[in-house]
């Protein structure tokens, strides 16, 4: 038998990133709430069909339909309109913690999102190349979304 443990950076993955979108603190939590869960997308454009309980306590997973799926996270924290926390393995089906965070602010007339994903366990090297690309994919989106003409949808669901 072979083991091999790489050093703790291997184990680790930080991903910051700030977002600023042209949109009230409300429309902006609303837009990222939707993005989230049923208008949830690869980057590609695929769909990507997500539920989103928006409690604390609440799950976030991937419904494949007929009682089949994929949990992601659980919703840790949620503070109307200003933080949105997660934990979970999100899409890691392996031994994996994450945290993700959102947390927003209304800054110079716009809102600012502050986003943080911290995982620590065995994360395999093509999620640690792609989580960076799918995080600014649904990040544009909710900007998008906040911004045009979804936002006015997302606030009435």
């Amino acid at each position: 038998m072979t083991s091999t443990l790489s050093g703790i950076e291997s184990l680790t993955l930080t991903v910051n990133q700030e977002i600023r979108v042209h949109a009230s603190l409300e429309v902006t939590f609303a837009a990222l709430l939707e993005q989230m869960g049923p208008a949830n997308e690869m980057p590609d454009g695929t769909p990507l069909p997500m539920k989103l309980e928006p409690w604390p306590g609440g799950r976030w997973f991937r419904d494949l339909g007929e009682g089949n799926g994929h949990l992601w996270a659980n919703v840790q924290a949620i503070k109307r309109p200003t933080l949105l926390e997660f934990s979970g393995p999100l899409f890691m089906s392996y031994p994996v913690a994450n945290n993700v965070q959102y947390r927003l602010s209304h800054e110079g007339g716009e809102t600012l999102i502050r986003f943080c994903h911290s995982g620590f366990g065995l994360i395999q090297d093509e999620h640690r190349r792609g989580v960076t690309t799918g995080w600014n994919s649904i990040h544009e989106r909710v900007r998008q979304r906040a911004e045009g003409s979804l936002a006015t949808a997302a606030i009435r669901k």
